[in-house]
């Protein structure tokens, strides 16, 4: 077929599209549904990569914490819990052995915690106990005042690092650093506020207040009770090292035979890979079933109104045969026409979605904070997707009435009422 000959195929697949418009429309809607699920599936799972991400960079990808719990889950709950405390003095005494790591840290933390100033009282505060050392690792970031000095954990000083959203509750007005509160009814100077880092996985981590390991056990007690480590290796390169270096050391202050499972876990960003992939899983799922539902449905809408265009203009066929129209400009003129009627679906969508995905990300995140990783845009790989998938639904849904087009009879065509 030449370029002229394609050229009058394209206008003849207009201009009968044209003509019909209503029915044009209503077959374009299931391949509207079909890329809208598509595209939202799409925009989705990248606001959701770009959630681990975030998550990821909050805890640190060098970052790992010797717990006697395990983060990800999927072992015996009774055996885990069964498993004795990681002490204090456990603790110190791998601090004082441990090479590999950039930097170590202890961790004890009480949850639910009642939290007052003044006459404003707040429950469900995490408190944290920890050292000076916490503010090297991306959690301990602040944006307002400063982390505890090392000095402040040698005397076991009653200062707090307050979390964003423990700051926005009580001083909704900005001018933290400097007031007083009271934790478990122990003062405590706010000397900072930690940059806002919750996300869609991790958001407590904004309700949370850090203090000097020394005044936590001072307030909290330090009997029954299992401390985590901290371990920031310096980079990726390096956790392999460190985290053999730490099971080692962990287990020999444990003193556990060569035999014996680690009564320990070490935890790192990896913990959250599976639930993750639970939530791709999941939306891939639905995604992918609706939009072969969808297009099942719009290919067969199509390819209805295809044969129903091919019946009404059995006539035109064979004139156009007579006058020595080839079988492919035939085949292809229908081709064209049902590739169109599903580029309209996509356009159609693509106006839709880019509403319906501004709107979400605009409005959503003020009712749930944690959904603020949606983009109120959509990316153009999608947008090529979209096109892309649309014309390869165009051609199958076009291809068997275009194929019964082209093998008319012109002259049992020309005889057709």
């Amino acid at each position: 077929m030449t370029y002229s000959e394609f050229i009058e195929t394209v206008k003849i697949s207009v201009e009968s599209l044209k003509a019909n418009k209503m029915r044009s429309f209503l077959a374009s809607l299931g391949v509207v549904i079909g890329i809208s699920f598509v595209i939202i599936m799409g925009w989705l799972l990248s606001g959701l990569d770009s959630a681990v991400n975030d998550t990821f960079k909050t805890i640190g990808v060098d970052m790992m914490y010797i717990d006697k719990w395990n983060w990800a889950g999927g072992r015996n709950w009774k055996d885990i819990r069964q498993r004795k405390d990681i002490t204090i003095d456990q603790v110190n005494d791998f601090i004082e052995r441990v090479q590999a790591p950039e930097l170590t840290f202890p961790s004890a933390r009480q949850w639910g915690t009642t939290v007052k100033y003044y006459n404003i009282t707040y429950t469900g505060i995490n408190v944290t106990g920890t050292s000076s050392n916490h503010a090297l690792t991306p959690a301990g970031e602040v944006s307002e005042g400063r982390h505890f000095t090392p000095f402040e954990d040698d005397l076991n000083s009653n200062v707090a690092v307050i979390g964003s959203k423990v700051n926005e509750s009580f001083f909704p007005n900005g001018g933290a650093v400097g007031k007083t509160i009271k934790i478990n009814g122990h003062k405590f100077l706010v000397i900072g506020v930690i940059k806002k880092q919750g996300t869609m996985f991790l958001d407590f981590l904004d309700n949370q207040i850090y203090v000097p390991l020394g005044s936590f056990l001072k307030t909290f007690g330090k009997f029954n009770r299992s401390i985590s480590i901290g371990i920031k290796a310096g980079s990726e390169e390096n956790m392999d090292e460190a985290r053999e270096e730490a099971r080692g050391i962990m287990r020999s202050i444990r003193n556990l035979s060569p035999h014996d499972e680690d009564d320990f876990s070490i935890n790192e960003t990896k913990a959250f890979e599976e639930q993750v992939a639970t939530i791709r899983l999941i939306v891939w799922g639905v995604g992918i079933g609706m939009t072969i539902l969808s297009f099942f449905v719009g290919i067969i809408g199509i390819m209805n109104i295809m044969f129903v265009s091919v019946t009404e203009r059995t006539k035109e066929i064979g004139i156009r045969k007579a006058i020595g129209a080839k079988r492919s400009a035939i085949l292809m003129q229908f081709i064209v026409e049902s590739t169109f009627l599903c580029l309209l679906g996509s356009l159609i969508s693509l106006v839709f979605c880019s509403i319906l995905v501004y709107a979400a990300a605009t409005f959503l995140p003020m009712i749930t904070p944690n959904l603020a990783f949606l983009t109120p845009y959509l990316s153009i790989n999608l947008l090529l997707v979209a096109s892309a998938v649309s014309i390869v639904v165009g051609v199958l849904s076009g291809l068997v009435p275009a194929m019964r087009a082209a093998n008319l009879d012109p002259v049992e065509s020309l005889r057709f009422e």
